[in-house]
């Protein structure tokens, strides 16, 4: 199960410090979509960070199905901006070194199948996988990235603006990727994905929660019913979509305004 609930959650990076996070409180459903929304600086990686246990929390805490996130662990799976490949590894070898933590008692063998696998799932050749991150595009070294995360199979994936470096056709199509592996699976993940674009916090997700300025709290939840969802090809003709997509964008502004 992987149900996320945060509780009276507020955050500073210093004992006595400026508060980044402040009462946050909100629950997350088993394997929702949800984008986290909001203008940099917010405090959206702080949240996600967090999430991860990357971060402890000031004040609250964060449950996962009634326990206490505390370290890092295989359960859930990270995704950064910056791919987050060793460099001087093979991209078969960063996804291996993921497997062989998760999977210890498989053999080689059948963790180098599950790789080669997950490389082809995410719409690259095999031949990927014997070359190093410097040898591979930025749209091919974040589709590693998706790769070594999906490949441990973790019920909570993480995504902290994985595609904000990239051109727009190459962000589109992973845009696209992420949701389509997220949506054919049986047991759906719980997806976090930070974002400060509203289009495509639309595209991917089926929650939205709209971070205020710092010190943050949620400004504004929104679920998206999957028969509503809209499609690239649909979103600009859907009129619900586009009251929403205003919605979203007045309340980023009229917090911003407030702060000024």
């Amino acid at each position: 199960m992987s149900s996320i609930k945060i509780n009276n959650l507020s955050f500073a990076y210093e004992s006595g410090g400026k508060l980044i996070l402040k009462d946050i409180n909100t629950e997350i459903g088993d394997g929702e979509f949800v984008c986290i929304l909001g203008q940099s600086g917010c405090g959206k990686s702080t949240l996600l960070r967090l999430l991860a246990g990357l971060e402890t929390a000031t004040e609250g805490e964060i449950l996962n199905d009634g326990e206490v996130i505390g370290n890092p662990s295989l359960n859930k799976g990270v995704v950064f901006q910056d791919y987050g490949l060793f460099p001087w590894m093979t991209a078969g070898e960063n996804i291996m070194l993921a497997l062989k933590q998760k999977f210890p008692k498989r053999n080689k063998k059948e963790l180098k199948e599950i790789a080669i696998n997950m490389i082809k799932a995410v719409g690259l050749d095999e031949a990927v996988y014997k070359k190093l991150p410097k040898e591979l595009s930025g749209g091919m070294k974040q589709r590693c990235a998706i790769a070594q995360a999906f490949s441990i199979d973790p019920p909570i994936l993480l995504m902290d603006e994985p595609f904000g470096a990239l051109d727009a056709v190459t962000r589109a199509r992973l845009q696209d990727l992420i949701r389509e592996l997220w949506a054919q699976e049986e047991k759906k993940k719980t997806v976090f994905f930070v974002t400060h674009d509203v289009d495509e916090a639309l595209l991917l997700a089926n929650r939205i929660l709209v971070l205020g300025q710092s010190p943050s709290h949620i400004i504004y939840d929104v679920t998206i019913p999957e028969e509503q969802h809209p499609t690239r090809d649909t979103l600009f003709e859907n009129m619900e979509m586009m009251k929403l997509r205003m919605t979203l964008i007045n309340q980023i502004n009229k917090d911003v305004t407030t702060h000024i």
